[in-house]
């Protein structure tokens, strides 16, 4: 922790001394200089106020041992057993950062009935799968689920615990770092390691104005949330010589404030992480009915249409649709952007695309720098033709194959 003292016998004009600061956060009380709550450590006051009239202290803190502290573990994100893809792309991320190190990777898998759904894990290189398998864990409930992590966490020590960006992820990783009062990085488009074991994370923050770089180096365990489709699931192992360990949490830890009366399925559509191939309209697109020319473009290719964040707030397409940090993270065979500029957070949401056609007038626009075709010019022209170019193409198929 971290402070500003105020010596008050140094301060000699107070009005100037109240001046210094940007954030208002000097203020007069009582014939007291104080500070309030709107401080942000800048450190103005210290550095252009009177000589010693402001010291910032920061308390030293005890330095872990971050050799007790070994594996990286990753949370099983499941349905009633059926794992999210997610889990196996973390276990293969795991599996890169944990041979840089020598530490082995983890898994910790928390239902009912889900003994037998471990060796899917275990074939994708995971050394140990912790299995919490309780009549409490039937539905996902936070507190019962928590406190089974929490058990693994202080067991096991992983060095580095990696989540899903999921609904429920996104639930358990905030309370769980909290416990154990360490960091979280949410929504990592980059994770690596250090030899000391430090995590580096990388994300894009402000906006997607910058890319920051985020580590905790005196906190274990080191938490982080990864999208769907950032990383890739790796090959599964021949001959996997993994273990599946049985754990209990004590009765008591499994109350919950939270009943469950009743589930309903949820009809399941193709989203947009499924999709193969995936059109996108942008702001570019002068009026809604344009989007005409978009959707026709997606039907040619039996693809699903999405969009960026303007075309949501206007409306013109659902929110399930869009792509990007604050929408979907997506890699199809192959993604076709019309008018797109490139923002940091769109592009954090596509880059994995095996395949990238962007289309736009500008030619210095920054999504040219992550496409494999860059067609420059007004998609209002270009679409058209595409169109055209695609439908005649099917044509000539359709008659080759009668003839």
């Amino acid at each position: 922790m971290a402070k500003i003292i105020i010596n008050q016998e140094k301060i000699e004009n107070v009005d100037e001394v109240i001046k210094l600061c940007p954030f208002n956060a000097i203020e007069l009380i009582n014939d007291k200089v104080e500070i309030n709550a709107a401080c942000k450590m800048c450190k103005m006051c210290v550095k252009k106020g009177p000589k010693g009239a402001f010291e910032f202290v920061e308390s030293l803190k005890v330095e872990i041992d971050k050799d007790k502290w070994k594996g990286i573990a990753v949370y099983v994100d499941h349905h009633e057993g059926d794992i999210h893809p997610v889990t196996y792309e973390l276990i293969g991320k795991a599996r890169e950062m944990a041979e840089k190190v020598n530490h082995p990777v983890y898994c910790v898998f928390v239902g009912k009935n889900i003994k037998d759904k471990c060796d899917k894990l275990i074939s994708y290189g995971v050394d140990k799968v912790f299995v919490y398998d309780e009549e409490e864990f039937e539905h996902f409930r936070i507190e019962p689920y928590s406190s089974a992590i929490e058990d693994f966490i202080e067991n096991v020590k992983p060095t580095i615990m990696l989540v899903g960006g999921t609904t429920l992820g996104r639930s358990l990783a905030p309370r769980l770092a909290a416990r154990f009062k360490t960091g979280l990085t949410a929504d990592c488009t980059i994770l690596d390691i250090q030899e000391n074991t430090d995590l580096d994370q990388i994300r894009p923050a402000f906006g997607g104005n910058i890319m920051a770089h985020i580590h905790t180096p005196n906190n274990r365990p080191q938490f982080a949330t990864v999208r769907y489709k950032i990383f890739s699931a790796p090959n599964e192992v021949e001959n996997p010589t993994g273990k599946v360990i049985l754990c209990n949490v004590g009765k008591e830890k499994l109350n919950s404030n939270i009943k469950v009366l009743s589930t309903k399925p949820k009809t399941k559509e193709v989203g947009l992480e499924d999709a193969e191939v995936i059109v996108v309209g942008s702001r570019a697109i002068k009026k809604q009915e344009d989007m005409d020319m978009i959707y026709k473009l997606a039907d040619v290719l039996g693809a699903q249409v999405a969009g960026t964040r303007p075309l949501v707030e206007s409306g013109w397409i659902d929110a399930k649709k869009q792509i990007g940090l604050s929408g979907r993270t997506v890699k199809p065979k192959l993604i076709i952007t019309c008018g797109v500029s490139g923002a940091v957070q769109f592009v954090a949401g596509m880059q994995g695309s095996d395949y990238i056609v962007a289309i736009n007038k500008d030619e210095k626009a920054p999504i040219f720098d992550v496409s494999h075709l860059a067609l420059i010019g007004d998609i209002y022209e270009i679409v058209p033709k595409l169109i055209e170019k695609i439908e005649k193409k099917q044509l000539d198929l359709a008659l080759s194959v009668e003839e």
